[in-house]
């Protein structure tokens, strides 16, 4: 692996809080991620299945972990099978982790070739009542039209074992996941110090008529660099009325002398992701109107982070954001009290220039899995990323950074990511 090893501790203790979560005499079974094929005989990057990662640190294709803690037999409560090594895979493909590698990684001593599962699993199948399965509950757009290695586990279990009761993976990990341990916030935030050497290397870089994927290059390679898995997302790196279509990621425009440019990216590290978001100038110097535009978001990411913290709702935190946003959408006279006094409840005035919500949970996934009807609570990482966006001035402006919830507030983990107005203009002044 690029990253640096994660001590087998974090992998074991994620299992035993998995593991009390379950029904008696239950087994769980959890798959990677499929290989993704692109065109002719080439295949798109593996990412693994973030479930699987957490209960196992295991990050290759071709594993199946099986728990099943009420099992008569000890070695039966953890197995761990994975693809099996050999001349020919090493001629061609390297090798694979071997199954003493597999236990030191997942701290799980039972390891196996994955061409035993079937069988393994059937020497003690009838003697539990149901299983878990895992399933992409978190689907936006994402897998609704596709078959995966999960769906193709659900589909061969409840043929073979028709009678158990089943239960959903995805309902204990949603719970579990949102609250990080220290050791995941360790790679969240050297996820984060690469990101801030990404950004610091966009801005020595920037320059009127520039192209936008000239200034993505410039992230990757710290993301290369740095021994970073991959991007966390495709970055956006929008320039001008770019910026104001908040998923633009083409990146293939030329940025202008006048332009402000919206970047919004995220490194994954050892499948722990950072994201955050800042605004340059391409000619080095913000405009009055990108200038005020900018201090007006910023204000409401110093303000509306200052909610980040354990007790409050989701719900209440967006109201008491968009609330802000208004203040200064009038401040910017974009809107006024006559268009809020007579706006439709389900369509606020300010939804014209800020259309979307300002924090998610992040983790293994960036838009990480939890519920946002549970409370806020200590230990949660969330992003807090308000914005304003004005086609008709063609002026986009998000800010976004990274919190980690504490007992009484939270901690900027991307508080080394320059964001103030007159740091970024010194540096590229001074670069």
């Amino acid at each position: 692996m690029r990253y640096e090893s994660i001590p087998s501790s974090l992998f074991i203790e994620n299992r035993k809080r998995f593991s009390t979560k379950m029904n008696p005499n239950s087994i769980a079974i959890l798959v990677s991620n499929d290989v993704m094929p692109n065109n002719a005989d080439d295949v798109m990057g593996f990412a693994q299945n973030n479930d699987l990662f957490y209960l196992t640190g295991i990050d290759q294709d071709e594993t199946i972990l099986v728990l099943f803690p009420d099992a008569y037999k000890e070695e039966n409560r953890a197995i761990l099978f994975v693809k099996e090594v050999s001349e020919h895979t090493k001629l061609w493909d390297g090798d694979f982790l071997t199954k003493e590698e597999a236990t030191a990684i997942s701290g799980i001593k039972n390891v196996k070739w994955i061409h035993e599962f079937e069988k393994s699993l059937q020497l003690f199948a009838f003697e539990a009542d149901a299983f878990y399965l895992g399933h992409n509950e978190h689907i936006k757009r994402v897998t609704s039209e596709m078959t995966t290695r999960q769906d193709r586990i659900i589909q061969w279990c409840k043929e073979k074992y028709p009678l158990h009761q089943y239960d959903r993976v995805a309902k204990i990990t949603r719970e579990l996941r949102p609250i990080k341990s220290d050791e995941e916030v360790a790679l969240i935030k050297k996820a984060v110090a690469i990101s801030v050497k990404g950004f610091k290397g966009l801005l020595s870089a920037v320059k009127p008529n520039i192209n936008e994927f000239e200034l993505e290059a410039e992230l990757i390679y710290e993301v290369i660099k740095n021994g970073a898995t991959r991007h966390a997302f495709k970055p956006i790196i929008a320039s001008g009325k770019n910026a104001c279509a908040l998923h633009y990621n083409s990146n293939d425009t030329i940025c202008k002398e006048n332009d402000m440019i919206l970047v919004d990216f995220g490194v994954c590290y050892a499948n722990y992701n950072s994201d955050t978001t800042r605004c340059v100038p391409a000619n080095g110097v913000f405009s009055p109107r990108q200038r005020e535009v900018y201090s007006s978001v910023l204000h409401c990411l110093k303000e509306g982070s200052k909610l980040l913290k354990p007790g409050i709702k989701h719900s209440d935190y967006e109201k008491q954001m968009a609330g802000l946003i208004e203040k200064e959408l009038i401040k910017l006279g974009l809107i006024t009290n006559e268009d809020i006094a007579n706006q439709n409840p389900d369509a606020p005035a300010y939804k014209k220039y800020f259309m979307h919500g300002t924090a998610h949970h992040l983790g293994l996934d960036v838009h990480d899995v939890g519920l946002y009807s549970r409370t806020l609570e200590k230990g949660m990482v969330l992003t807090c990323e308000p914005g304003i966006y004005i086609l008709e001035e063609g002026i986009g402006c998000r800010l976004e950074n990274d919190y980690l919830l504490t007992a009484d507030g939270n901690i900027n983990l991307s508080e080394a990511l320059l964001i103030e107005i007159e740091d970024i203009e010194t540096f590229i002044k001074n670069k």
